[in-house]
């Protein structure tokens, strides 16, 4: 198959984009600089210049391919509401493009809730509005399907919510959590989130909402327990009036128990999970290296 790629260059698309060349596809990568061409070109892909604001260049990108994959997002959380409009522009760009020829379209966007079958709550992201307008398209006959990706995906680099925690932990001396750091959030291994991507393009019938979820609930309490001990620093609950000050944006999200499962994405696809937890990855020590 031709795979044309978004955000190939990202943190989830340089793991995909090696999959996908390995399991036989070719891959057309979006690049909006000269770095992300280059690291495209070294790894096989062919790329195609252009940005996500660029609706001309999605739509000759997925009108000349068998299938895309779309993963590219602003994540500076100032910016959500013009990112997710983008998105949003860009879903329906391909839509557009795919219409009517049964090729697949594989969406991430974010918020896993519950199961599959559940829907985001009506305070969802702005985002969600690209996840239906995406899964709509299976009607007009694009095989459409979206993946809800866990908050944290990971690997031993720094990044991500995580690494904004160990960034909060450093500056203010403490690693924090809120009440008694209990409550849940599920996390996944970028190869394992790369993988399942693959497996989408590959085989989700039209449709299909999919958990990008590998482990479907970490304490945020044993998060924080880590990173106090590779920082040297003391682990203690943050008071529900102070969070703002300490945690920043992510006083709205340090709080929520998000347990998801992954069983119908497994029964699915055939996905199994197979790479580090999320523990394991902190504790490798990477994340802390200055």
């Amino acid at each position: 198959m031709r795979v044309f790629v978004t955000g190939a260059s990202g943190f989830i698309g340089s793991a995909l984009v090696p999959d996908l060349i390995a399991a036989g596809h070719q891959v057309v990568g979006l690049a909006r600089s000269d770095a992300s061409a280059a690291a495209l070109t070294a790894v096989g892909a062919e790329v195609r210049r252009g940005t996500v604001e660029d609706l001309d260049s999605l739509r000759a990108g997925a009108a000349e391919s068998e299938g895309v994959i779309h993963l590219a997002f602003n994540h500076d959380f100032t910016q959500h509401e013009a990112a997710a409009r983008a998105e949003l522009r860009a879903i329906e760009t391909f839509g557009d493009a795919l219409e009517g020829s049964d090729r697949p379209l594989v969406i991430a966007t974010g918020g896993p809730v519950g199961t599959e079958q559940d829907a985001p709550p009506a305070s969802a992201s702005p985002r969600n509005a690209g996840a239906l307008a995406a899964l709509a398209l299976a009607e007009r006959g694009v095989r459409s399907s979206i993946v809800r990706l866990a908050p944290t995906v990971h690997d031993q680099s720094k990044r991500g919510l995580v690494g904004q925690l160990v960034d909060i932990a450093r500056e203010k001396g403490v690693s924090g959590y809120l009440g008694d750091g209990f409550n849940r959030w599920p996390s996944v291994h970028r190869l394992d989130a790369a993988r399942l991507f693959r497996l989408a393009v590959e085989k989700a019938p039209a449709g299909s909402v999919l958990h990008g979820v590998g482990e479907e609930g970490v304490a945020i309490r044993a998060v924080a327990e880590v990173i106090g001990r590779h920082l040297n620093v003391p682990v203690t609950a943050v008071a529900a009036e102070d969070a703002g000050a300490h945690f920043g944006f992510l006083s709205r999200l340090i709080g929520l128990d998000m347990q998801a499962s992954n069983a119908l994405t497994r029964e699915l696809l055939g996905w199994q999970p197979t790479h580090p937890g999320l523990i394991d990855d902190l504790d490798n020590g990477h994340h802390f290296d200055s």
